[in-house]
């Protein structure tokens, strides 16, 4: 994988996340989209098992700094890490490679990040209203249905599913 292109998309959908798709969404902050949870869908279904860990975990850390569920770090980190993990193992049983399958992926994590995040900073002790509209169904469901249109240019840009020429060797 490349970890540079990685780093750059991190940055620009967790900018995108905090400053920019709040305002624009639906004229509402609280219903828009999550870009991070997208993203971890797409590498733990396009990505070898341990690219797809370390990603799952980068990105929750992202997500946590994006978005703090309590005013501390970790439980989106746990949470994506944890789930993303699953995910990628769940993937080497059942493809997830079409279009819509990976939207009802991106949907069913999105409720269970949400969850585990808000279980996790529950159990610390902090109060973190849960939000049951927007954060457990539309922000899910938006994200669900604008996934499978960015699986196409995050492909392109990550340079997945191009096959490396060799040059000079026969195949057979």
């Amino acid at each position: 994988m490349h970890w540079w292109r990685f780093a750059v998309l991190i940055v620009i959908a967790t900018v995108l996340q905090t400053s920019f798709l709040g305002v624009v969404w639906l004229g509402r902050p609280e219903i828009r989209p999550d870009l991070l949870l997208i993203l971890l869908v797409f590498f733990a279904v396009n990505c070898k098992a341990n690219d797809a860990v370390i990603a799952s975990f980068a990105i929750g850390l992202a997500a946590d700094l994006a978005s703090p569920v309590s005013g501390f770090m970790g439980p989106k980190i746990i949470s994506f890490g944890l789930f993303g993990t699953l995910l990628s193992d769940l993937n080497n049983v059942i493809s997830i490679r079409r279009l819509p399958y990976q939207g009802v992926a991106i949907f069913i994590m999105g409720l269970a990040t949400v969850l585990a995040a808000h279980l996790l900073a529950h159990l610390r002790g902090a109060a973190a209203p849960l939000n049951a509209g927007p954060e457990l169904f539309w922000q899910p469901l938006l994200s669900a249905l604008l996934g499978p249109f960015l699986c196409l240019p995050l492909a392109w840009w990550m340079h997945i599913n191009k096959k490396k020429r060799r040059r000079g060797k026969w195949r057979f």
